[in-house]
């Protein structure tokens, strides 16, 4: 037993602390202090990756386990799989980068104003987040990941409705409602969803101490329990208790219809904190269909499976849609993420080793490719002061780098093959194809529709005449460079070479369908084939 995994949530979450506490008056202090702490979780999380062995043998590794609540069966237990190690790794990867790209949106427009402290509380709140989604990826008991699972909405909220983007012409007296509003519809959508799991969550306690004699939140001892025969989940029981799970995640993944908080705080945020939003807190809804929904509920997972193929097509295809309608540009890219999780959720449910393996490796690869493009756009943005796609065209003409950059994420957005993207997403059809065919065939037409929405954005912006409010836009920057030049390169690296994510992936994924009693289908064999081979 090591204590490393609680050291990589504690190290943000006291560098959240550390940063709130920087005076006033030092703002330049607190940024230096939240990306050294964000750099210091980087580098516990590539202790993570260097310590894990993907041919172990059990499903965790880095285990604690210790007593907290004895009395209602809660105990403070962190373990990693494959899945888990690489996602806090990307989280860890895409914190520091938020925090450069943030290094101005949180500074006083009064910068003589010393008693105010929004610079501060701007990166102290992301790195909170930071800590409360690292521990949500590692906790194997289901309370302590409920705990932080909803912990996690409180500075997003603040982050959401405190720091909102400065572009447009709206007064501050506008702006500050539309950002309040997207806060409180992103909190009360969330609330919702965790309230309906909490009594899923109390459900589960109920069983297991009725058939155990005393309860237990331990997913290893559930499992363990559930293998052994000494608990058995009734059907209407077990479909109860998944549906409430199951909403939860829904909500925060975002799958249609429960998708609709997402585009109003995106648009309304900062980027970088759309980054978070999406790239970051967003990954904990798939992750915990596969850890929990999935290996809890095999059975009702299995009973639920045709209708959420169906909402993960709607979530594909209607994503898809309003993305090619959109005139403001990141609304254009909530949308997309809309139907690229709408691809993660099918791959997940489509229950093969492809699918739920390529929809982890698009969990990782679309973090990084919409961090690339929310950036690049959130650059874009802070230049001309405005959102709208109307507003701009000529870009590539005075600033290449950013044009060309631009061009790199929104390529992987559609995945194009030899990016990153395109793996995962090949895997995931792969996946959903040989169980499901029609489903597959119909997912395809979300591929044909990025394509639409990605070329006509960059034509409208990057391309054409320069119009006149564009002509003297700056080129991207020496700090903005050492944002993007990462995410591009990681891009390309991973689109030629994903094998050291697929290695960590494919023994968790081998677990996943090990509890779910699921084999890959095997293909027809024909007669004719028979003679052949004869």
């Amino acid at each position: 037993m090591t204590s490393l995994l609680t050291v990589t949530a504690a190290v943000p979450a006291l560098g959240a602390v550390a940063t709130a506490a920087v005076p006033a008056a030092r703002r330049t202090a607190a940024k230096w202090l939240a990306l050294a702490f964000s750099l210091a979780t980087l580098g516990l999380a590539g202790v993570q990756l260097a310590q894990f062995d993907p041919h172990a043998q059990g499903p965790f590794q880095l285990t604690e386990s210790h007593a907290w609540i004895k009395d209602f069966g809660v105990r403070y237990e962190l373990g990693v799989d494959g899945i888990a190690v690489v996602l806090i790794a990307l989280t860890a990867l895409l914190v520091p980068f938020v925090v450069l790209a943030g290094w101005h949106d949180a500074d006083p427009l009064e910068t003589h104003s010393k008693r105010w402290r929004p610079t501060q509380g701007f990166f102290a709140l992301i790195l909170m987040v930071e800590a409360m989604v690292v521990i949500a990826f590692e906790a194997t008991d289901v309370f302590v990941f409920y705990i932080f699972f909803e912990a996690m909405l409180i500075p997003m909220y603040f982050l959401i409705g405190g720091f909102g983007d400065r572009a447009g012409e709206r007064s501050e007296e506008e702006a500050a409602a539309q950002r309040s509003y997207a806060a409180v519809k992103f909190l009360l959508y969330n609330l919702a969803g965790g309230l309906i799991m909490l009594a899923a969550v109390v459900g589960l306690y109920a069983v297991t101490a009725h058939q155990l004699g005393t309860g237990t939140f331990s997913l290893q001892e559930i499992l363990q329990a559930r293998a052994a025969g000494r608990l058995h989940f009734a059907t209407v029981t077990e479909r109860a208790l998944f549906l409430g799970f199951f909403f939860a995640f829904a909500v925060k993944a975002p799958l249609w219809p429960v998708h609709t908080w997402l585009p109003n705080a995106m648009t309304e945020s900062t980027a970088p904190v759309a980054v978070l939003i999406t790239a970051v807190v967003d990954k904990v809804g798939t992750f915990a269909m596969l850890r929990f929904c999935l290996q809890l509920f095999p059975e009702a997972s299995k009973w639920a499976t045709p209708a959420i193929l169906v909402l993960s097509l709607i979530s594909i295809l209607y994503g898809a849609l309003l993305a090619v309608g959109q005139r403001d540009i990141k609304r254009l890219i909530a949308y997309a993420s809309v139907s690229h999780f709408g691809f993660i959720i099918l791959g997940i449910f489509a229950m093969t080793t492809q699918g739920q393996g390529g929809a982890t490796l698009y969990m990782v690869n679309h973090g990084i490719s919409t961090a690339a493009l929310m950036l690049i756009a959130g650059f874009l943005i802070s230049r001309r002061g405005s959102r709208l796609i109307a507003d701009y065209g000529g870009v590539q003409k005075v600033a290449p780098v950013l044009a060309g950059t631009f061009l790199v994420a929104g390529l992987a957005t559609l995945s194009l093959p030899g990016l990153a993207p395109f793996v995962s997403e090949f895997l995931v059809l792969v996946g959903t194809f040989s169980r499901y065919p029609a489903v597959g065939v119909v997912a395809t037409v979300g591929i044909v529709l990025a394509a639409l929405y990605v070329l006509v954005l960059y034509q409208r912006t990057m391309a054409g005449p320069v119009r006149e409010p564009v002509r003297g836009m700056p080129d991207l920057r020496v700090r903005e460079l050492a944002v993007v030049a990462p995410l591009i390169a990681l891009l390309l690296f991973l689109g030629v070479y994903p094998k050291p994510l697929t290695r960590m992936i494919e023994p968790a994924v081998a677990h996943t369908m090990a509890q779910l009693d699921r084999t890959d289908p095997k293909p027809p064999v024909h007669a004719n084939d028979v003679e052949a081979a004869k």
